[in-house]
């Protein structure tokens, strides 16, 4: 069974890409959001394996919506994808408990690469 996971993007291109970026691999997308409040929602009711995590978005930001996933599940892993790769956004994600960030505009190899650090880990 693959390993699922849900695309958190305001961007259907790159809910797009990211989809097509991981056919033919071990991972099923399961969801794809194009909010942080339906995310949240979403994933009470699939329980992903990964969740990749956009940082602009309208209503809640990528931020706001992985601190919420996080209070509820500590246990989840959240990727962010983001362009934003400041210091200070490097460091906010880092401390709200995402488990790895990937700057945008990335690559197949970098994508599948950090997934599969971030779902090894205990």
């Amino acid at each position: 069974m693959g390993k699922r996971i849900m695309i958190v993007d305001d961007s259907r291109a790159l809910a797009f890409q990211v989809s097509g970026l991981l056919e033919d691999t071990d991972y099923e997308v399961v969801a794809c959001c194009q909010t942080g409040e339906d995310a949240i929602a979403e994933y009470e009711n699939i329980q992903p394996d990964l969740v990749t995590m956009d940082i602009i978005m309208p209503g809640m930001d990528g931020l706001e919506t992985a601190h919420a996933i996080l209070e509820e599940h500590p246990s989840a892993k959240i990727v962010m994808l983001s362009s934003l790769a400041y210091d200070e956004t490097l460091h906010e994600a880092s401390k709200i408990g995402a488990k790895a960030f990937v700057c945008k505009p990335f690559d197949r190899d970098e994508l599948i690469n950090t997934l599969e650090r971030v779902l090894a880990e205990p």
